[in-house]
């Protein structure tokens, strides 16, 4: 298991290295599935869009698009059918959050992603997991069929009448499949090539099909803002970003690993209070969010790590590496 260092805030690590991932029971017992059960039982798929456009949540996969306006822009798609994407095609050189999250609580994104298929009206999904990451595909093979023998997964989802299927589809290792129309060209079962946009996935997708592509962390902040509430999940971060943000350290610190804090935090903060400082005591600069993220000089070390503050400078988050 990827090391976590200390992290006393935790939205999307809440169960990781607390409960065995291959039980769905330790999972159950973390209120786990409750948050399926709600939204099937007490929601309307609208009440579901407003709640999660209220929280403020970003894609955390890098462009930071506000999530619950993907999510409303393809449950107002008239065409049919429509589909779920989960990418975890995780390539950014130094990222490795995803696969903690798929290796270490892989129920959770099973539950985001059937709630964004309920809100949506998408009843089919895959999830593109990187070919490499050989504990996650095993993982969440292992929790589908768990969820499918409790019938929180598959047919008639906790009595509703609402169905869900998940696929998983292994990828062949091209970092280019990362990108969302890439990614579903390749799922297509095509060379992994962005196409052209306009038009954007919630209207033409998956084989030009109304599709919701959402990263792994994005899902995994959706059943503890539907649980909790919008307002809830705003207390942590800032105005313009709320919520958490999970990070994946590695270099010349003391202690590599991986970490959950607030939107908002300065890598100063991040390498002296988690990682503990640097191994000889100097920093020089820092790679933040892969190749497509930007470089920190020590003159930026206490800019805020959000996706306003960092464009007011004109630099990208990114994956959060």
């Amino acid at each position: 298991m990827i090391k976590e260092l200390k992290s006393p805030l935790r939205v999307v690590l809440d169960n990781y290295g607390r409960i065995n991932p291959e039980s769905i029971e330790e999972y159950i017992a973390q209120d786990g599935y409750e948050a399926v059960g709600k939204v099937l039982r007490e929601m309307r798929p609208k009440q579901v869009l407003s709640e999660i456009k209220a929280s403020g949540l970003q894609g955390r996969g890098g462009a930071a698009f506000p999530t619950g306006l993907k999510w409303e822009f393809t449950a107002k798609a008239k065409d049919a059918p429509k589909y779920i994407i989960c990418n975890a095609d995780e390539g950014e050189p130094g990222t490795f959050k995803d696969r903690a999250i798929l290796e270490g609580d892989p129920h959770k994104i099973i539950e985001g992603m059937i709630i964004a298929g309920y809100a949506v009206g998408a009843h089919y999904s895959y999830i593109y997991i990187r070919g490499e990451y050989l504990l996650s595909i095993n993982r969440f093979n292992k929790a589908l069929k768990q969820a499918r023998e409790h019938r929180f997964l598959g047919e008639d989802v906790f009595g509703s009448g609402f169905n869900f299927q998940i696929e998983i589809h292994q990828g062949a290792g091209s970092y280019v499949c990362g990108e969302e129309t890439a990614l579903m060209e390749s799922l297509e079962g095509k060379r992994g090539n962005p196409r052209f946009k306009p038009p954007f996935p919630p209207s033409s997708g998956l084989w030009g099909k109304p599709t919701l592509i959402n990263n792994v962390e994005t899902l995994a902040n959706i059943a503890p803002i539907i649980l909790k509430g919008a307002d809830w999940f705003r207390i942590f971060g800032t105005k313009e970003c709320p919520g958490t943000k999970v990070y994946a350290i590695s270099g010349h610190v003391k202690e590599a690993g991986l970490i959950e804090a607030p939107m908002g935090i300065t890598s100063r903060e991040i390498i002296i209070d988690y990682a503990q400082g640097m191994r000889d005591g100097k920093f020089k600069m820092a790679q933040v969010g892969g190749t497509a993220g930007a470089i920190l000089g020590d003159d930026m070390l206490d800019v805020p790590l959000d996706y306003a503050s960092l464009g007011e400078k004109g630099l990208v988050l990114g994956s959060g590496a």
